[in-house]
């Protein structure tokens, strides 16, 4: 992924969520510049509830 930021210690799919999400949020504009700290936050949170340790 070129010119993309890889959240470390999730997996290709958590990645992909993070990227639909934080274009989603820069599209409608509802996070203005938060947007990748927004979905990032919510990648983690989802990545920590499911019982996964970081790097897992």
């Amino acid at each position: 992924m070129p010119g993309k930021k890889h959240l470390r210690g999730v997996s290709a799919k958590e990645q992909r969520e993070y990227e639909h999400i934080k274009e989603g949020a820069e599209k409608s504009g509802r996070y203005g510049s938060r947007a990748k700290e927004v979905a990032a936050r919510t990648v983690l949170k989802q990545h920590k509830e499911k019982g996964h340790s970081k790097g897992h």
